[in-house]
């Protein structure tokens, strides 16, 4: 069966979207869902973080498994997992049950997400494939940013329930025109990486834990520190194990890609400040009283961005390459970060965020479908899975530092004490995400240049 690049693109899109909303829907419900349980904080905390948890952790393994078994049936098999998951937050009858069925979500979750982008990197030719991942970053950051008006308006409007309810059409829907749609590919006929994938998986739970727990549990804790530490031995043993190995899970040799090395740096230090953005905003939002449905409408200045600056910025990778689209792109998102951070205070007239919010949300638009195009590009056909594993692996861990880092500046200068407080919090943390886009187009400034200067457009859309 011959790829259909359109199928691919819209079914990709779709499940990615679902996936990336479920990250954050859940925040703006959990005052609902304490009342309907009675549970305190600490239990609501972890509806959010085992969803994530074992999304980050298996991120490697499911675009490995995806490699040996078949991207198209292994993501079939993660959107399953992802619905019948659903069907368990829906129905929970206490927080243990929801929080269990929630990190089941986000093993389904790890299974689809990387291997949604494998199968669209292979399906779209190369010369529309910057174009496409432009479209496909665009809906998928949309999700990440609207997350928290929607479970708002649900929980306000509805009942939290059916939060999850709605992705089980969803998945019905796409699952079999996956099946239908979208042809089998696979990576190297290869045995799988068995201790490889302990080693990852051990090392990215470390990781993520101790960034999770940090500013709750202390950072010189032994919880907090013992789990950064076990994390960081096991990355050691991960990498010493996969310069040995016969069929590596990640091969080592893809980081001698300028190309590949410097678009997964600059990813990881541009997707710190736009999740850490995402965190606080619409809390900034709702501490000059604004309800959670009306925080996600007024950021409708930056999410609008990704519908028209990330196809665009995808369809002039191939004339201008990657690398001044990253670096403009991020220095932009500097610019709304620091923008923000000099004005906010606790009366700040809306109209006034309006201009930095677009500028922001158009670079980190331009930004993301450029390093994912140079990262994909920067390895073979059969390598793509892994390239897309290992992209989304640090694209989500520099989310978690982002909100770490930014949670532990806002503590140290704000509190959620009173709308002064948390303003001087927030122009703080702002501030660092301003120094860490501004990191970002340093490592951006690694990538290849190629005289693309005068090469034609591809043509417009995608190859049926």
């Amino acid at each position: 069966m011959a790829p259909s690049p359109r199928w691919v693109l819209a079914l990709a899109s779709l499940t990615s979207f679902m996936i990336a909303l479920d990250a954050l829907v859940v925040t703006t419900a959990l005052s609902a869902i304490g009342k309907d349980f009675g549970a305190p904080i600490e239990a609501l905390e972890w509806t959010v973080n085992a969803y994530n948890l074992s999304f980050a952790v298996l991120l490697m393994s499911g675009a490995a498994l995806g490699d040996r078994f078949g991207r198209r049936r292994m993501l079939v098999a993660g959107l399953a997992i992802f619905v019948l998951a659903s069907v368990g937050c829906a129905m929970a009858g206490s927080v243990a049950w929801l929080i269990a069925a929630r990190a089941l979500q986000g093993v389904g979750a790890a299974l689809a997400m990387p291997l949604a982008m494998a199968l669209l990197s292979a399906a779209v030719p190369k010369e529309t494939r910057a174009r496409a991942l432009g479209i496909f970053s665009g809906v998928t950051g949309l999700a990440l940013i609207v997350g928290p008006a929607a479970g708002g308006a649900v929980a306000e409007g509805l009942d939290w329930r059916w939060i999850f309810w709605i992705n089980v059409p969803i998945g019905l829907v796409v699952a079999p025109l996956m099946l239908r749609r979208i042809p089998e590919s696979r990576g190297p006929a290869a045995a799988l990486d068995l201790p490889g994938v302990l080693l990852a998986t051990g090392a990215i739970l470390g990781a993520v834990w101790g960034l999770t727990r940090g500013h709750e549990a202390a950072w010189a804790s032994f919880e907090v520190a013992g789990a950064l530490a076990a994390g960081l031995l096991l990355a050691i043993g991960f990498l010493a194990w996969e310069r040995r190995a016969v069929a590596p899970m990640l091969p080592l040799s893809l980081f001698r890609s300028r190309g590949f090395s410097s678009g997964i740096a600059a990813s990881f230090l541009f997707y710190a400040p736009m999740y850490g953005t995402v965190f606080f905003l619409p809390q900034f939002l709702q501490s000059q009283g604004a309800g959670p449905l009306g925080a996600g409408l007024r950021l409708l200045p930056w999410t609008a961005t990704l519908f028209v600056v990330a196809p665009l910025a995808g369809s002039l990778v191939n004339r201008f390459g990657e690398r001044p689209l990253v670096v403009c792109g991020v220095l932009l998102q500097a610019i709304g970060s620091a923008w923000i951070a000099l004005i906010a205070a606790p009366d700040l007239p809306y109209a006034q965020l309006v201009l930095p919010l677009i500028v922001g949300g158009a670079g980190v638009s331009m930004a993301m479908p450029a390093a994912q195009n140079a990262v994909l590009s920067a390895v073979a056909p059969v390598e793509i899975g892994k390239a897309s594993g290992t992209f989304n692996m640090f694209r989500y861990l520099g989310g978690m530092f982002g909100i770490a880092l930014l949670v532990e500046v806002f503590a140290r200068a704000g509190s959620l004490a009173s709308p002064p407080a948390f303003s001087q919090g927030f122009a703080q943390a702002m501030g660092v995400a301003a120094a860490l886009s501004v990191l970002a187009a340093l490592a951006a400034w690694r990538l290849p240049t190629e005289n693309k200067l005068f090469r034609p457009l591809p043509e417009k859309g995608l190859r049926s």
